[in-house]
């Protein structure tokens, strides 16, 4: 007679620790997502109800992550309205939000080289305003 090999005295233990952890992690990203996409919302809240601070903000990781992934912002100017997706922003994705505000501009009233900044107001799941048609300098609006 011999005994049981170590596979078979083990494998039980050891499968069912690997079914653990997957699950662990699983719940983990959630978590993560979670608390990503409420740090997110209470930044929306605050610029949208106080109009800032805009520091801290979440970095565009975290808001991708949490499931907003679109920016509204208001030109100071002449008041219009634009959303932004923030996975087309060329910034690495751990650059805070509020770091953006100084490179964006409004296309609608820029004149020459000057354009005036925009203000952040919120972000948003879905894209809530319509985009900037783009219409070629030599046709008529």
């Amino acid at each position: 007679m011999s005994t049981k090999s170590r596979e078979v005295i083990w494998s039980g233990r050891i499968m069912g620790a690997e079914i653990s952890a997957k699950h662990a992690r699983e719940e983990a990203k959630k978590a993560v997502r979670k608390a990503d996409r409420a740090e997110a919302e209470a930044w929306s809240v605050r610029m949208e109800g106080y109009g800032g601070p805009s520091q801290p903000s979440p970095t565009i990781a975290q808001c991708l992550n949490g499931g907003l992934g679109w920016l509204e912002v208001e030109c100071n100017r002449c008041k219009s309205r634009a959303s932004l997706p923030l996975d087309a922003i060329r910034r690495p994705r751990d650059t805070p939000i509020w770091k953006l505000e100084a490179s964006l501009k409004c296309r609608s009233c820029r004149k020459g080289r000057s354009a005036p900044p925009v203000h952040m107001i919120k972000l948003t799941e879905t894209r809530s305003i319509t985009p900037y048609k783009w219409v070629h300098p030599t046709e008529e609006r």
